[in-house]
């Protein structure tokens, strides 16, 4: 027979709380050892939340790459510019050209850059015990979990909050009619939200200017949601509960 799961165990679920044997490798086992359990009735204040932007070769996770990892941390809900990760890396195939248009990083850049693999392991102890925060970070989370798979022997655990469904609920909550919900003049654009919320503009296509315009974007959000109602990580996943988590 199967049982119905409560909304804590769910919880407990999609925020990485299920048992798993322990990876060999010791950061990732570090890692997965601190997302075992995770108290969610905690204020934001006390989580520590990474947001971590990539460059890509492509968007295909089975044959594109990443070139570029950018992070910056929020502690205390406020965003610190002095603790940042910032690596161009070496992709194994070439770096296609139509990529290039869109990150501006060329071949010549990358050519004494290490690879990611080289990186990865720098990359998973500044990440710590953070959550993740991106926008439409299921992609970033595919592509370094897939890394970190081949290079480590295992996934990430961190759970990774989108700031794109973020500004979906968000723009949810500020309908005033039924008909509101099919305003195809929306923008969920990284870009296009910073303007329409009035935040600080950083450079585009660019990892660690990305990071820090999703900071400014999450931060904003999480401040208007439920008119400032949200004050703990479970008031953040019930605000958002039809969101996927990605793990």
């Amino acid at each position: 027979m199967i049982r119905n799961q409560t909304l804590p165990e769910r919880f407990a679920k999609f925020m990485g709380g299920l048992l798993a044997p322990s990876p060999s490798n010791q950061l990732l086992a570090r890692n997965h050892e601190c997302f075992r359990e995770i108290d969610q009735h905690k204020p934001l204040e006390e989580y520590e939340f990474a947001v971590v932007d990539t460059e890509l070769t492509g968007l295909d996770v089975r044959r594109d790459e990443i070139v570029s990892i950018g992070g910056v941390r929020i502690r205390n809900m406020e965003l610190d510019p002095s603790d940042t990760f910032s690596a161009i890396v070496r992709p194994h195939g070439d770096l296609p050209k139509t990529s290039t248009l869109i990150h501006r990083i060329t071949p010549q850049q990358v050519r004494d850059r290490p690879l990611l693999e080289d990186v990865l392991p720098d990359f998973v102890e500044w990440l710590g015990t953070s959550f993740m925060v991106g926008h439409h970070v299921g992609l970033d989370m595919r592509f370094l979990n897939r890394a970190c798979r081949k290079a480590l022997g295992a996934a990430l655990k961190n759970p990774g909050v989108d700031t794109m469904r973020l500004a979906q609920v968000y723009e949810a909550e500020l309908w005033e009619s039924y008909y509101d919900r099919y305003d195809l003049n929306i923008s969920y654009h990284l870009n296009d939200l910073t303007t329409r919320y009035g935040l600080p503009a950083f450079g585009r296509h660019d990892a660690l200017q990305d990071a820090l315009q999703t900071a400014y974007l999450f931060l904003f959000l999480v401040r208007k949601l439920r008119q400032g109602g949200i004050h703990t990580l479970h008031d953040l996943y019930l605000a958002g509960r039809s969101w996927r988590w990605y793990l």
